[in-house]
């Protein structure tokens, strides 16, 4: 089992379109996808709990880090909001009510930030992931408060955000993986000591992490696969001002982590602010990693 989990990680760009095929394929022709939506809790609890249990959580709370934390929502609540604007004039001009809402969508993909996946990601690059931690935490709890205020101001719609849904986002989605991880590690190291922790058990989580996000890839596919067959032109539109704007933020936030952040700090920045498209660039971005940061460098207990 493990085997074939170590294999899946070390080829998820392979792997992660494969399973949105079959996604598509599985929900738009061979059953029934809407029970699936029960899954998304756990599937996303599977991915997100492997790297909260190897979280050195002391980093979090040391507070080294505020130049990061500020840059990152300064980033997304100023940049990246006039960026999406742009490309949604750009791409969505029609006439047609649909172009509205797709440039409020793609407003919205811009200013709310991404989920726990953003932690996996930090993770599989052996990038900071408490400084990811801190930067979706703080992301959501801003996101929440700013999209009614942006889209209004910017693109003139009315968004009501849930406050409460909000709140149990974090909950489920941070806290309660945290809350699992922590336990879990400190059993191990109290049953079977700091070395075995380090050196046995701690590199067997990550695999898992990467089994959540492929099934998150396949189940969020198979959902939306009779919308995707049914209106193909449409996703074609869709896909182009997504892959520029992603292209866009991978290469302006590798540049800037790379001149003025830690390698390490420099992956949670870029991760944290880069869903068909957002998951398979970042399988091929940390493809990338050691090309544009330099070699990977060993995570510090």
């Amino acid at each position: 089992m493990l085997k074939l989990l170590n294999i899946i990680q070390k080829n998820l760009v392979y792997v992660i379109p494969a399973a949105m095929i079959l996604g598509v394929i599985g929900g738009g022709y061979l059953f029934d996808a809407k029970p699936l939506k029960q899954l998304i809790i756990p599937i996303t609890f599977v991915m997100v709990y492997p790297m909260m249990a190897t979280l050195n959580v002391k980093t979090i709370f040391k507070g080294k880090d505020l130049k990061l934390q500020v840059v990152t929502q300064l980033i997304n609540f100023i940049f990246v909001p006039i960026v999406v604007y742009t490309i949604g004039k750009l791409f969505f001009a029609g006439a047609e009510q649909k172009f509205g809402l797709w440039a409020v969508g793609l407003f919205l993909i811009g200013v709310l930030p991404a989920s726990g996946m953003t932690i996996s990601w930090t993770g599989f690059a052996k990038g900071n992931k408490e400084a990811a931690t801190k930067m979706l935490v703080f992301g959501l709890i801003i996101g929440a408060l700013a999209a009614p205020v942006y889209t209004k101001v910017f693109m003139g719609a009315t968004v009501d955000v849930d406050m409460l849904h909000m709140c149990q986002q974090i909950c489920l989605f941070v806290f309660v993986p945290l809350i699992a991880g922590l336990l879990t590690r400190n059993y191990i190291v109290k049953k079977h000591g700091k070395k075995a922790w380090v050196e046995v058990y701690k590199p067997k989580f990550s695999p898992f992490s990467a089994l959540g996000v492929t099934m998150i890839a396949f189940t969020a596919m198979a959902l939306k696969a009779r919308s995707i067959l049914a209106n193909p032109g449409d996703i074609l539109t869709i896909l182009v001002p997504l892959v520029v704007f992603y292209l866009f933020s991978y290469v302006f936030l590798s540049i800037l982590g790379k001149l003025f952040f830690r390698w390490e700090d420099a992956i949670a920045l870029l991760i944290s602010l880069a869903y068909v498209v957002q998951i398979q660039s970042a399988a091929w971005y940390i493809k990338l990693v050691p090309w544009i940061f330099g070699p990977v460098l060993e995570e510090s207990e």
